[in-house]
């Protein structure tokens, strides 16, 4: 079993670190279940482990934390969705990429319920959103944005951080931070993609998808 927690209103980053802290704990000694938690964090930035200060342009904006997650420099704030993962490898597989690209393929299949395409693009992390409407870029590619980004973390082949998906966020918030040392190309949502979906919408859509694409976790080792 797999608990679902939606918290509502905004969750301060250290009680959301604390939280994850103390289930990933509890999972490993098979105390507690696996947990997908749903919240939105205030306005704030992240630096995961190989964030580059010259990525965060504008370090007075907002409360910058430091993440211990994988990637870079990555916005957090109302409008988006945080999707934290407590999931068990040692149930699903220790292969952390096969992992990756689970939580990838479930971000797309989350999007494909609202009509939208998202790509998976080596050596950019994240899933990506292609714009035909948009100049290409200076190097001469398909303009496209980021809907979504990944960053996980492992103790004792447990999962925690995860995933954010841009709903309705202030994109210029994006400014502050090279989003995970990434310029070339642009930040999107769903809102700004004309499409009037709300946090429930999206909270419906990922939880439908989530066993269709994870699938269940092999009973634990007696």
């Amino acid at each position: 079993m797999v608990e679902w927690k939606i918290t509502d209103g905004l969750t301060g980053y250290d009680e959301a670190l604390a939280f994850m802290e103390a289930r990933v704990a509890a999972i490993a000694t098979g105390e507690a279940e696996e947990c997908v938690w749903l919240l939105e964090h205030p306005p704030l930035y992240t630096a995961g482990t190989s964030a580059r200060i010259e990525d965060l342009k504008d370090p007075e904006r907002f409360p910058v934390h430091e993440a211990k997650r994988g990637g870079q420099y990555t916005y957090h704030g109302p409008g988006q969705r945080v999707v934290y993962v407590m999931l068990d490898l040692n149930r699903r597989g220790r292969d952390v990429r096969c992992f990756v690209r689970d939580l990838e393929a479930w971000v797309i299949a989350t999007l494909a319920e609202f009509g939208l395409t998202g790509h998976i693009r080596d050596g950019r992390v994240g899933v990506w959103i292609e714009r035909p409407d948009r100049p290409l870029t200076p190097s001469g590619k398909q303009a496209e944005d980021k809907i979504a980004a990944i960053g996980i973390r492992l103790r004792k082949w447990i999962s925690f951080h995860g995933i954010s998906i841009n709903v309705e966020p202030d994109l210029e918030h994006f400014a502050g931070i090279v989003p995970c040392g990434i310029t070339e190309y642009g930040v999107t949502s769903l809102v700004d993609m004309g499409l009037p979906v709300s946090m429930d919408d999206l909270d419906v859509a990922l939880r439908r998808s989530f066993d269709t694409v994870m699938g269940p976790a092999a009973p634990r080792a007696k």
